[in-house]
């Protein structure tokens, strides 16, 4: 029953947070299935009376839902007893032994043809707004795995349905037609203003009221041209390093266009899955860039042999991009050689609590190139700031190729006050509460057998696999969420998805969507 409610709701192009109640046939209301939707849905379930609603007019009567039920159409002329107008007329479910209407409520009180008003459950405002969705149906329990019987409770709190996950016989995305430039912004942008994102890796409720307030102390300044002297000196002394070694960029994104366009290298190789712009913007350069793809049988770990011996550049993220997976840093700094750039992107390194296996205070590996954003853990992306950590002939080369004044003066203040101590505990701080959101996000996803996760994951994000993560994505917009499409990443193709961590109330809400999208995905396929 759940997965035709979830259906007449993707007719509607409704939300399930959008329904007020459920309603059937008084002698139907303790029918499992529909007990189950409605505790699914997080909704009453409201019976009326066979008299009740034979006298509410139906677009779609049935002599013999009449003879048989009283009424002639149970689930019309539920949906429309309380008031209103019907949104999507009755719909049978593929077993065709029920039917699901939906009707947006009228004003609170209002019974058709006329007489005492009959009360609507919950509060005014939510029955004036809501959806009645209204089902007639049968015992089910031979229809659907979960149409009669209440999913036990997932660790979610919410109700886990467990199903067999189906392969996808023709997934998307081989090999050369990923879309490097396409990045999880775009998720959200596309789709209406209120869709919760789960997929941008920034962290919610940020930046902090004292970060902002730097930000805006520092407007003052405008009239001046930006220096970053005291940002610079900020970074370096809290990775231990001399200034000479340090570059502020405007966002990491910027620090891989520098080196694509700094460096002299013949034979570039970008490790994947991972973040894309490294690759687009060697190729932007004019570079023909060869790939390492990591394996999901090898859980997408780095086997540096993998690596070719006459690669001169090495790109690789840690954690990395999509996967969360985080590499040792020994196994990492094997990879330097005499006469090769080794890039490690660590811009969500400070999520991972005391920045295990970062390589970005190292002075002892030759060619290593680290670097940083501050947008991720801190909410800047919009202010864009980052930096690179590398030998000063490095450092000297990409700041030739940078234009005057890369990075803004707001920035700069960002940059500076980020470095402090205070403000370093507190990163740490929030990458310790992250660890456990992602614990509770993967206890919920593995309520689902259909739904592989990459549980090495220790980044703030968890790289998931599902049969037609295409469809589940377009049916999870639907239902308020935004989550980033797996297939632009080389490595990864149609099946996968990437889920930003968020709190535990966000999370619950999500798995719940995702149990409705995994069913009325399977149902339409």
């Amino acid at each position: 029953m759940i997965a035709l409610v979830a259906d007449v709701l993707l007719a509607a192009e409704l939300r399930p947070a959008a329904v007020a109640e459920l309603a059937t046939l008084d002698t139907r209301a303790a029918e499992p299935g529909l007990v189950a939707a409605a505790a699914r849905l997080g909704v009453p379930l409201r019976g009326w009376p066979a008299e009740v609603l034979d006298a509410v007019p139906v677009p779609n009567p049935a002599d013999g839902v009449r003879a048989a039920a009283g009424t002639g159409s149970v689930a019309e002329a539920a949906a429309l007893a309380g008031g209103g107008r019907l949104l999507v007329a009755k719909r049978k479910g593929a077993a065709a032994t029920a039917t699901c209407a939906v009707a947006r409520k009228g004003p609170r009180g209002a019974r058709p043809g006329g007489g005492d008003a009959l009360p609507l459950p919950g509060d005014g405002s939510c029955a004036s707004r809501g959806q009645n969705v209204c089902a007639e149906g049968r015992q089910l329990g031979h229809a659907e795995p979960d149409a009669d019987v209440p999913s036990p409770q997932g660790a979610y709190g919410g109700s886990a349905v467990r199903r067999t996950a189906e392969q996808s016989a023709d997934p998307h995305g081989a090999a050369g037609t990923h879309d490097l430039r396409h990045h999880g912004d775009a998720e959200v942008r596309e789709g209406p203003g209120d869709l919760v994102d789960l997929a941008v890796n920034v962290r919610g409720g940020t930046p902090p009221g004292w970060l902002r307030d730097r930000i805006a102390d520092s407007l003052t300044g405008l009239a001046a041209y930006p220096d970053g002297r005291r940002a610079r000196a900020a970074v370096a002394a809290r990775h231990g390093l001399p200034v000479e070694r340090v570059l502020l960029t405007a966002g990491a994104a910027e620090a891989f266009v520098l080196l694509a366009r700094a460096l002299r290298v013949h034979r570039p190789v970008v490790v994947h899955p991972q973040f894309t712009e490294p690759e687009a913007a060697l190729r932007d350069a004019g570079y023909e860039v060869r790939r390492v793809l990591l394996r999901r049988e090898d859980g997408f770990r780095l086997d540096p042999g993998e690596v070719p011996d006459d690669a001169d550049l090495v790109v690789v993220g840690n954690p990395t991009n999509p996967t969360s997976v985080l590499h040792p840093a020994d196994t990492l700094a094997s990879l330097a050689r005499p006469g090769r750039v080794l890039v490690v992107d660590e811009a969500f390194m400070d999520a991972v609590p005391g920045e295990l296996e970062s390589l970005a205070g190292d002075t002892d590996v030759p060619g290593l190139v680290v670097l940083r954003s501050l947008t991720k853990t801190w909410g800047l992306a919009g202010l864009r700031i980052g930096y690179v950590l590398a030998e000063p002939q490095v450092i000297t080369e990409l700041e030739r190729a940078q234009p005057l004044w890369p990075v803004s003066t707001p920035a700069l203040a960002a940059a500076e006050a980020c470095m402090a101590p205070d403000a370093l505990a507190e990163a740490d701080a929030a990458a310790r509460v992250m660890c456990a959101e992602r614990a509770h996000l993967l206890a919920g996803l593995a309520e689902f057998e259909e739904v592989e996760a990459v549980h090495a994951a220790q980044g703030p994000f968890v790289l998931v696999r599902t049969a037609r993560a295409d469809a589940v994505r377009a049916r999870l917009r639907t239902y308020g969420f935004a989550v980033r499409r797996g297939d632009t990443f080389p490595g990864l193709d149609g099946e996968w998805l990437r889920l930003a961590v968020r709190d535990r109330a966000t999370t619950n809400r999500f798995l719940q969507a995702l149990d409705l999208a995994l069913t009325g995905t399977a149902r339409a396929a």
